[in-house]
Parts: C-alpha cells; sequence; structure tokens
C-alpha cells in the first residue's frame, strides 16, 4: 500500500548505486562491461564532451568506519600464553576487544550548477562522509560542504568556496527528450578519472523504488563512481543524474538508471534555498485502479488513483473519502498513483488546489489546502469512531462470501479498534472469483461500491443495484492487518 507502487528488480538482479568504495588494508570490487553500442552514431562527440567536461567533478569522500573488536581467549590468570594473547588481541598496551578506527574512502561523481560553487550529487555518495573533496577537470582540489540532501531522491547539494567563478552547466527539459534520443554519460567510473560514455534514452518514468522516482533508463555504460553524474542531452544541458544501475554482476550491462532533471532541479531549488525539501501533502492513502475496478465502477479507463483510507488532514477536511478515485489534481489529470504522489510532492504547501473526484458516478471537485509532508510522516490519526455495530449476529452468502456483522466478541478476536465497522468474511467459496482475486476469511469489508457495509443486507442490496447497472464486477473495500485496499469481484451467477 502507498501512502500519497513501486517496481522492484528480479531477485535474480540487483539494482547497485554507481558509487565505488574501498576501506584501506579491504579490497576493491571492479567490475567490467561494456555498456551496447547503438548504430548510427554522430559522427563525433567531442566537441560537446569538450564543452561540459570542465563543470564535471569526481568526488571523493572520507569516511571514518570501526573494526569489529577481536575478543581475547579466556586464559588462566598467570599462564605462559597470558601476554601473547593480549598482545595480539589487545595491541601492546592490552587494550583487549576495543574496535579499532580505520578510514575508508568512496569515489563518486558530479556536476556544477553555478559559478559561485554549488555542486549536484548523489545523496549515497556523501552520506555519513567526514571529508568531502571535490576535483575539478583541470586537477585542482577544493573541500565542499553539504547544503542540503534529500534520500527519497537520493539528491545532495554541495558548495565549495573558489577564488574565480567555476564552469558550470544548466538542467534541461527531461520531459521534452524522447526515447531513442542519444546521451552522453560523464564521470568517474571504477575511480579511473573523468570519462565519457555514450548510448541511447531505452525507456523513461521508471519506478525502482521511491515514491518520487521518475528515472530515465539509459545503454549509455555506468558503472560504479558514476554515481551523481550528468546525463546530457545533444545540447549539452543535464536532463539525469546518474544513479543506478540493474546488473545480474555488478558492472554495467547496458541498463543504467538517471534521475529525471525535471525531478532534480525542484529538489536543488529547495535545498538551496531552505536546506531541506518542503513537498506537498494531500494525506491520502491510494492504490490504482485496474480494469476491473473501473468496470465495477462504471468508469471508461483504468486511471487515477483510488483513495483507500483518509487519516486526519487535508485530504480529510476538504471531504475526500476512502472509496473516492482521484482523477485530477490542480488541474492536471492523473494517470496513476506514481503520478499523484510526484504531482502532490511538487506542488506548494499551504497553497489551495482543486482535487477532482470519482464519487457514486459522479465527478465531484474539491478544494484542499496543502499541508507539508515532511511534517505529516508518521502523525496521521484514525477517523472518529462511528456508531457501534449492533451485537446481533447477522450472517449470510454473497457472491461467494460467507460474511457476517462485525459484533464486539469478534472485534476483540480480531484485534481490531473501536472504529472499524463492517463485515468479517468468515468462508471463502472454493473456486469463487473472491478466492481467486485473493480474499481471506478475517478480511473486513468496509465498503461496496463505495457505500459503507455493515450488514450482509447491505452487501446483498449493493451486489443487486450493480447488476441493475449492467456491471459484471463490485468494488470492496478490505481491510487486512490494518492496511486497506480494493479489490473488484464478479458478480455473475454460475
Amino acid at each position: 500500500m502507498q501512502s500519497e507502487a513501486t517496481t522492484r528488480p528480479s531477485t535474480t538482479q540487483r539494482v547497485t548505486c554507481a558509487v565505488t568504495g574501498a576501506v584501506i588494508g579491504g579490497a576493491i570490487l571492479l567490475a567490467q562491461s561494456a555498456g551496447a553500442q547503438p548504430a548510427g552514431a554522430p559522427e563525433s562527440f567531442a566537441d560537446l564532451a569538450e564543452s561540459v567536461s570542465p563543470a564535471v567533478v569526481n568526488i571523493t569522500t572520507t569516511t571514518t568506519v570501526e573494526a569489529p573488536s577481536r575478543d581475547m581467549p579466556r586464559v588462566p590468570e598467570g599462564s605462559p600464553f597470558e601476554e601473547f594473547f593480549r598482545d595480539f588481541f589487545g595491541g601492546p598496551d592490552g587494550d583487549n576487544g576495543r574496535p579499532e578506527s580505520r578510514r575508508g574512502e568512496a569515489l563518486g561523481s558530479g556536476f556544477v550548477i553555478s559559478g559561485d560553487g554549488y555542486i549536484v550529487t548523489n545523496n549515497h555518495v556523501i552520506e555519513q562522509a567526514d571529508e568531502i573533496l571535490i576535483e575539478f577537470f583541470e586537477g585542482e582540489e577544493l573541500p565542499a560542504e553539504v547544503i542540503g540532501t534529500d534520500d527519497q531522491t537520493d539528491i545532495a547539494l554541495l558548495k565549495v568556496e573558489a577564488d574565480v567563478e567555476l564552469p558550470y552547466v544548466s538542467f534541461g527539459d527531461a520531459d521534452a527528450s524522447r526515447v531513442g534520443d542519444w546521451v552522453v554519460a560523464m564521470g568517474n567510473p571504477l575511480g579511473q578519472g573523468f570519462s565519457v560514455s555514450a548510448g541511447i534514452i531505452s525507456a523513461s518514468g521508471r519506478v525502482l523504488q521511491g515514491g518520487y522516482d521518475d528515472f530515465i533508463q539509459t545503454d549509455a555504460a555506468i558503472n560504479r563512481g558514476n554515481s551523481g553524474g550528468p546525463l546530457f542531452n545533444m545540447d549539452g544541458e543535464v536532463i539525469g543524474v546518474n544513479t543506478a544501475i540493474l546488473s545480474p554482476t555488478g558492472g554495467s550491462v547496458g541498463i543504467g538508471f538517471a534521475m529525471s532533471s525535471n525531478v532534480v532541479s525542484g529538489v536543488v531549488d529547495q535545498l538551496r534555498e531552505f536546506g531541506e525539501t518542503r513537498r506537498g501533502w494531500l494525506g491520502v492513502q491510494i492504490q490504482n485502479v485496474t480494469e476491473d475496478m473501473a468496470e465495477a465502477l462504471g468508469l471508461d479507463d483504468a486511471a487515477g488513483a483510488m483513495v483507500t483510507d483518509v487519516p486526519e488532514g487535508p485530504a480529510r477536511s476538504a471531504g475526500v473519502r476512502a472509496g473516492d478515485v482521484i482523477l485530477s489534481f490542480d488541474g492536471e489529470d492523473i494517470a496513476d498513483t506514481n503520478t499523484l504522489v510526484r504531482r502532490v510532492g511538487d506542488a506548494e504547501v499551504g497553497r489551495e488546489v482543486e482535487v477532482e473526484v470519482y464519487r457514486d458516478d459522479e465527478r465531484v471537485t474539491l478544494a484542499v489546502e496543502l499541508g507539508r509532508r515532511e511534517h505529516a510522516t508518521g502523525s496521521a490519526v484514525e477517523e472518529p469512531a462511528e456508531p457501534e455495530a449492533p451485537e446481533s449476529r447477522e450472517e449470510d452468502e454473497v457472491i461467494g462470501l460467507n460474511v457476517a456483522t462485525l459484533s464486539e466478541e469478534m472485534r476483540e478476536e480480531l484485534g481490531l479498534p473501536d472504529d472499524v465497522q463492517g463485515l468479517v468474511v468468515e468462508d471463502v467459496a472454493p473456486g469463487s472469483d473472491a478466492e481467486d482475486k485473493g480474499v481471506m476469511p478475517g478480511d473486513i469489508i468496509t465498503q461496496a461500491s463505495q457505500h459503507a457495509v455493515t450488514t450482509p443486507a447491505d452487501l446483498a442490496e449493493r451486489v443487486e443495484a450493480a447488476r441493475e447497472a449492467g456491471r459484471d464486477s463490485i468494488l470492496l473495500l478490505i481491510r487486512r492487518g490494518g492496511e486497506p485496499r480494493f479489490v473488484a469481484v464478479s458478480i455473475n451467477e454460475d
């Protein structure tokens, strides 16, 4: 379940951050693989590389790490081996078991975005670093300070103090780039120094692991050490920040990911102004609308974001309800949950926006004053308690589900809070569509067709209404373990 759906790599592959590192006294892992070279390449990338290279930097970070302690074996006091083991395990001072501090180094990349020394890189390149050293194209080195970081998009903003104005590059519009366009990646792969690789945009809008993800996929060779480096279009504009690779080996196999400049530029602006991000917050839990859910609701297309829960916050204050489908936000259509998350996050905190929802076969427009996401995490409260469900036990079988009214005794047995009302699924007919959709005994049905249900008769009534409307399925809001989700269950009788 999402708050305000992520695609994860296969378990046989892994997404690797493109940063290379080593602990002094340890080993460096090197992995090399050539990216695929597309046909029809421009005659040369030399002019582009020459023009933007002075703004690309290598980043070296130093971190203090603690080595595991070595426990001295127990030996009898006065044993001839006592002094030997004390020296070997504890050092010449007999410092038995004390962790030893060592210095670790990591290498990454970045790029200058202003003449006064602001530099963009990945957060994972500089995270927990004690010292950050920037190496410029001509060999000069300067220490950097951290202005701000954002772990949601893995972006960090650094600053160096230079005696002269620094060469810099500008952000381009990643959304204007197309799949198949040429791109150039620059950075410090595997610690080898400044390097250029070329390829095409393989895909866009990729989601790896975060709600704000908007990655460009490229076959330009990206390896460890390229993290934080720029991905350029052919106009020399930065359209992405190289962040990760998908690889079964740990080296480049032609599947690299760069965070879109349209995301990065907004984050950088906030880090530069506030030293932190200030994202808009709507205050809903959501899930994608599937084809069968759209059919059950009477929607023409499987688009929008289905609201599964509305805790205390801006959305509830504006009248958004669980079961609403958010179709547009601030005048822009919402294709899915990822689109809504990004649109809300980019919106200004405190601004009033129009949110269009689909409810009871109608489009309803609500005005929502956005809160701040960073202040909302963990602060949501549940809906106010509704009237108590009747104690009398009602049960019946509807659409392959044996359901019963939720009683206080059952509520206590299932460990449910007082404000949850609905029907308890006691059994699911084998081979039924409900079983195929994952409905299980113990689930709580709180809504059917966007209406609250507390008795089997309520559910049967909603099923009959759906049949009369000519629909093939009914949308149920189910809670399991405190998490809400919608499922569309067939109402066709065999």
